[in-house]
Parts: C-alpha cells; sequence; structure tokens
C-alpha cells in the first residue's frame, strides 16, 4: 500500500534503519544514542553543474505533460545519460577551492527534554556537523545538527577561532536549518556557493565536510546511484532524496555535495548495515526551505494532499472500478480530515494526473531520462494553499478538481524538537498528549515494547478536529489519594466530569475550573478515576514539593491561563 507523506505509520519503522550525519562527542543516553553516535555523512567528487538553476519540478513536468510551472530549480534537458558519464573529473573538482572557503564546522550543545519526566532535561551533549554558506551570509546545515540546542559556534576552514552563530529556521521534515553569525571578522575571506541542479545517474559528486578521523575540513568523492523520494530519518517525512556511493564518515552532516562549484544537496543520513549508502538533500527541497524563509520569515513546512492510495496494478481492481484499458492510477483508500482534497474527494475515487502529469498504477510519473518518481512529490514541492488539477475517475466518470495543497499535522506528532513537552499533574496523575518522542523513550525497539494500543494509534489514526491530541496518563507519582490507580497508567483519557476532552489544554482547563465536589476522569476500557476535588488539589502540592516539581504545569498552559485570566479581568 503506497501512503503519502501525511502517515507516518509505515515510516516512523522504516525510520529505525536510517542514522543521521552528525557525530557527538559525549556518550548520548537511551534513544538519542542511535541518533547521533551513528550518523554517517555523504559523497564525493564531481563533474560540471548543469545548465540553468531554477526548476527542477517543472522540467519534467513540462517533458511529461503540459503542467504549470512549480516550485524551484530547472533540470538541464541537453545532458544525455552517456554525455554525463564520460565527464572529465578535472571539471567535476573544479569548485573544490571556492568550498574551502565556504563550508565551516558547526559545533552544538543540545539538551533534549526527558518525556517520561517532562518537566526536565536529559543531560547537555555536544555534537558537531558541517555547515556552508549562501548568499545573503547565512549558513545551510541539518535540522538535527542543531536540534534542541543551548549554544552553536562555527569555525571556518584554517581559522584557530569559533564564532557564535544564531539559528534563524529550522525545517524539521526537510532536515534542513539556516543559521547566522554577527561577527563581521567571520565574514572576511569567505565565499558563498551557489545551488545548481539535481545531478544525473552515474556522474561524480564531491563531499565536503568535516567527518570524524581528525579536525580538518576534508573531501570524499562518489557517484549519484538513485534519486527517488526517501524515509528523512530526522522528520520521518518522504521527500525526494539522493542516494549517493560513498565512503561516508560521521560528521559530515550538513556539509555540501558539489558539481563544479554548485551545490547539488546537503549530506543527511546514511543506510544503516550496509556499505557506502549515502544520502543527500537535492536542490528542489533545499530551494523550497529556503524561498519558503525567505517569503514569510519562518519555515513553512512541506504541503500533502493527505491521502492514503493503493496501487491499481491487479487488472481486476481496475476492471472493478470502471478505468478503461488506456486509463492509469491510484485508488483513494483514506482522505485526512483535516485537508481540503477531505472535502472535494471520496474513498474509492482513482487519481489519474496530478497537474497534468498521468499517474500510473503503482502510484508514479515519469522523470527526466526513463526514471519514475512517486506521485506525491509533486504535491510537497508545492507552496501552502497553491492548487493543483486532480484528474479523478469518480462512478466511470472523469471528473477534475482545483485542490488547494497545504502542511498537514498528524493527530499524533512525529517530532517535538525545539520546544518543551506539554504535561498537566493533579493529584500525582501526569497527563501528557501522545506523541512519538514519548513512545521512544522505551527504547530503539520502541514499536515492540512501547504500550501496543498506543503506539497502533500514534501510527494509524487521523486527526478529526484541528487541535486535537491524545491525552494519556503517562504514569502516577504514587501517594495515598491516588492508591490503586497506579494500573491505569498508559491508559488514554476520553472525559472529564462526563466532558468528552479536545487535547491537553482543554483537560487542563476542565480540572482547573471545576466547581463540583468531586472530579471524574473516564478511560479506555471504561476505566474511571474519581477524586475529592479539594483533597485531590492539596495532595498535588504535596507530592510536587516531595519529588522536586517545580510546576502543577508546563509553561505553555500556565501562559495561556493566565493570558485568559488578563483578557477577562481588564485593568
Amino acid at each position: 500500500m503506497m501512503i503519502l507523506s501525511w502517515s507516518a505509520a509505515s515510516a516512523r519503522v522504516r525510520r529505525l534503519s536510517l542514522s543521521l550525519l552528525s557525530l557527538s562527542r559525549l556518550p548520548l543516553s537511551d534513544g538519542d544514542a542511535g541518533c547521533c553516535r551513528r550518523f554517517l555523512s555523504p559523497p564525493p567528487p564531481p563533474p560540471p553543474p548543469p545548465s540553468s538553476s531554477s526548476d527542477p519540478y517543472s522540467y519534467y513536468l513540462r517533458g511529461v505533460a503540459n503542467a504549470a510551472n512549480t516550485a524551484s530549480g530547472r533540470f538541464s534537458a541537453s545532458r544525455s545519460f552517456s554525455s554525463v558519464a564520460s565527464v572529465d573529473e578535472s571539471t567535476a573538482y573544479s569548485g573544490i577551492e571556492t568550498a574551502l572557503d565556504s563550508v565551516v564546522k558547526i559545533f552544538t550543545v543540545s539538551s533534549s527534554p526527558n518525556y517520561l519526566l517532562p518537566w526536565q532535561n536529559k543531560p547537555p551533549r555536544d555534537t558537531w556537523g558541517s555547515g556552508f554558506v549562501i548568499p545573503g551570509r547565512r549558513i545551510v546545515t541539518n535540522a538535527h545538527v542543531v536540534a534542541d540546542h543551548t549554544f552553536v559556534l562555527v569555525r571556518k576552514h584554517g581559522s584557530p577561532n569559533k564564532y557564535r552563530a544564531h539559528v534563524l529556521s529550522v525545517g524539521h521534515e526537510c532536515d534542513l536549518a539556516i543559521l547566522r553569525v554577527d561577527s563581521e571578522e567571520f565574514w572576511a575571506g569567505m565565499r558563498f556557493l551557489e545551488l545548481g541542479d539535481i545531478p544525473f545517474l552515474q556522474e561524480a559528486i564531491a563531499v565536503v565536510g568535516y567527518p570524524q578521523g581528525g579536525d580538518n575540513i576534508s573531501i570524499t568523492k562518489g557517484v549519484v546511484s538513485r534519486v527517488e523520494p526517501t524515509q528523512y530519518a530526522h522528520g520521518a517525512t518522504q521527500l525526494m532524496a539522493i542516494q549517493i556511493d560513498a565512503a561516508i564518515n560521521p560528521g559530515n552532516s550538513g556539509g555540501p555535495a558539489l558539481m563544479g562549484d554548485k551545490v547539488v544537496g546537503v549530506a543527511f543520513q546514511n543506510l544503516t548495515g550496509s556499505e557506502n549508502i549515502g544520502y543527500i538533500i537535492p536542490v528542489p527541497v533545499i530551494k523550497h526551505f529556503i524561498s519558503g524563509v525567505e517569503e514569510s520569515g519562518e519555515y513553512t513546512g512541506f504541503c500533502s494532499l493527505g491521502l492514503s492510495c493503493q496501487p491499481t496494478e491487479n487488472s481486476q481492481l481496475r476492471n472493478h472500478f470502471g478505468m478503461l484499458p488506456e486509463m492509469t492510477g491510484v485508488l483513494v483508500n483514506k482522505i485526512n480530515p483535516l485537508s481540503e482534497a477531505y472535502r472535494i474527494l471520496k474513498k474509492d475515487d482513482l487519481i489519474l494526473a496530478f497537474d497534468g502529469v498521468p499517474v500510473a498504477n503503482d502510484g508514479t510519473i515519469p522523470f527526466r531520462n526513463r526514471e519514475r518518481i512517486t506521485f506525491d512529490h509533486l504535491a510537497s514541492m508545492k507552496k501552502p494553499n497553491e492548487t493543483a488539477l486532480i484528474r479523478v475517475l469518480r462512478d466511470g466518470e472523469v471528473k477534475e478538481f482545483s485542490i488547494a495543497l497545504r502542511p498537514l499535522q498528524q493527530l499524533v506528532p512525529v517530532h517535538q524538537f525545539d520546544k518543551l513537552p506539554s504535561y498537566y499533574i493533579f493529584a500525582g496523575l501526569i497527563f501528557i498528549p501522545l506523541t512519538q518522542p514519548y513512545l521512544h523513550e522505551y527504547g530503539e525497539d520502541w514499536y515492540n515494547t512501547s504500550p501496543r494500543r498506543l503506539c497502533e494509534r500514534a501510527l494509524r489514526e487521523l486527526p478529526k478536529n484541528a487541535g486535537e491530541e491524545l491525552v494519556i496518563l503517562s504514569q502516577v507519582l504514587m501517594d495515598d489519594i491516588n492508591a490503586g490507580y497506579e494500573r491505569l497508567a498508559e491508559l488514554q483519557v476520553r472525559k472529564v466530569n462526563g466532558i468528552e476532552i479536545e487535547n491537553l489544554r482543554h483537560l487542563y482547563r476542565l480540572v482547573e475550573h471545576c466547581t463540583s465536589e468531586s472530579v471524574r476522569f473516564d478511560l479506555d476500557d471504561e476505566r474511571v478515576i474519581v477524586f475529592n476535588y479539594h483533597t485531590a488539589k492539596i495532595a498535588t502540592s504535596t507530592i510536587l514539593k516531595r519529588h522536586r516539581i517545580p510546576s502543577v504545569a508546563s509553561t505553555d498552559l500556565i501562559d495561556e491561563q493566565n493570558s485568559q485570566e488578563d483578557l477577562a479581568c481588564p485593568v
């Protein structure tokens, strides 16, 4: 079954087989160990850059069907596979000298939240990665290099000095970040790198960065093996990536992959358990991220139709839905209720074409020279609220719909970087919204070791309303008042005093503003928890002091409560 980018089911499980490319100098704890210690980096040397660079996405759309212009970059139509394979390697290395004045080493101190004890962080750790400068005095690197950062320094090639850097924007889904350095001394002699095109298969590229094994800059070479949508380990998102064949070493994360003097990708992950299989983020994804930040001032995300589709490779399936012999497409199984497609498309619709590009029975579309790529890539390259023309077969009739696309939030967040987790404690019961980072606290094999019901909901359930969360009772801090309730941990909370809860904020408001003598919580499996409200409030203060917990709730809940009280009681 083909799952589009909003679905995390297969995405998160496959994430375990990928490792990021940053490197930790200190031992990590729990699930973080796999995230920074095995990171490898990408690839190698290069040939000459393609042609102009303005819209890679529209290149193959024009070649396949007269589709409308889309995002950024342009493929070179004049180059053939045979010609690129014979390019002189000396040309491929022509930009290395420029790269030496463009690539920096990034030193990060980070501290990630403890989702089992959400009021505190895990111990700080030191990591490092690579980055490169682009016009506008900005530094591009990987999001996982600076995730959960508390302090960031950068050092340029040949300099003994480190300079303070500030994170301007982070896109965790695409694993990219932009940094700023204010020091004028740092920028003296620095040269900006320009973005190029998507390289063709077997083209040589050079990857520049700071892998382990030494402190100085390193250059490795390899060739392009494959270009297709790939699972991004950091953000658990399916986006286009370039697979390369190169000797990849830890620490290359964020370093540029070069063809001539143009950047054709950013090193970001490798395939665990394999040799010389690395991945770089291609130019269309980089441009989409940067342009979104430039236009709106912040990271805007990657769009999705919000569909889960099934291939129609079986002839009997196609006949059942009335597909003519010349028709190809995929069958709609599920639609995200938060997407605009939910109002327009229906289950059992057949998607025949996207923006005029025919969709094959396996869900792919033509891409360059006899290559194919899944059609949800077209959706991911759209800007928020941009429309797509979708041709469908419904009840034997061909219809066309214009559907606006936008980034979609999942019911259970896949990641929670750069923010503190939300929590609320009442009578020793710890309530939290279910997130995948919470499930990851069960270890690297969290899919099998975490509570099965919570895991299935995290991977498969869709939100019905905006802002909806699954609130769970994560654990019970034992006290006389909650004795006997400890067995109810890890269950979802359904109602408070008979009112169905929407999210943790809603639960917090219902409990804090309770006016009845008792408060009742209804959980999964028809389980019930009841407290005398006044007695429970007194016990809560005692339990917080005993466990040295600074606050009854996370700052986001308290700040919202205070702001509402200020609005209700103007001075």
